[in-house]
């Protein structure tokens, strides 16, 4: 979920990044959470919270920090700007944290954020997701696209996910050079039908 960013299958098994070295905010959060009328499934690996069979938010170890997701957090107001986005989700937000005394110390703005994910749910609210079509395509990309067939075709070839996570990425640049750079760079991994994000098998 690289930030929130559901990926497939639910074995059961907990194999959440760097699950020991933030285990007591684990906790720390569980104990919060399970304040609420969710239920805690495993999910890709992790503990997620859902109602009504909808997930709400998950809880993510990273190197430098714990997180806690929020599946559809770009609806939620966030006057205490928590709320930070990665990479090139549209709705999925994260909270950071980096010790059990962060948590403990917002646990009264931790659960006002929750229970307003639990009831934009509930309204059934969803942030509308920008079509593939509305992605700017860079003019170094349509150069590429043009002189190369192949290559077309196996961009065209991708799913509408994985070529917005890769328009998201090479626009991302300032410079038209390190626009080209990354479109090289991700030239094996469109050829061989894999999103931007996915490693080799």
């Amino acid at each position: 979920m690289v930030g929130v960013n559901p990926g497939n299958g639910d074995d059961g098994t907990m194999e959440m990044a760097y699950r020991e070295r933030w285990e007591a905010e684990i906790e720390e959060m569980r104990r919060l959470l399970a304040r609420f009328a969710m239920r805690e499934e495993c999910k890709w690996g992790k503990p997620t919270y859902t109602m009504g069979g909808k997930n709400i938010v998950i809880l993510q170890g990273f190197k430098d920090y714990f997180a806690l997701g929020f599946f559809q957090g770009a609806l939620l107001k966030d006057p205490k700007k928590l709320l930070v986005q990665l990479g090139q989700t549209q709705a999925g937000r994260v909270m950071k944290f980096t010790g059990v005394g962060e948590i403990a110390a917002k646990a009264a703005t931790i659960q006002a954020y929750v229970r307003e994910a639990m009831a934009a749910e509930k309204a059934g609210l969803r942030i509308e997701k920008k079509q593939t079509s509305e992605f700017p395509v860079p003019e170094e990309l349509k150069e590429k696209l043009r002189k190369e067939p192949r290559f077309r075709r196996a961009f065209e070839a991708l799913t509408p996910g994985r070529q917005r996570g890769y328009l998201y990425h090479f626009a991302g640049a300032k410079q038209a050079e390190t626009r080209m750079a990354r479109i090289e760079r991700a030239m094996p991994a469109i050829l061989a039908g894999r999103g931007f994000l996915e490693r080799k098998s």
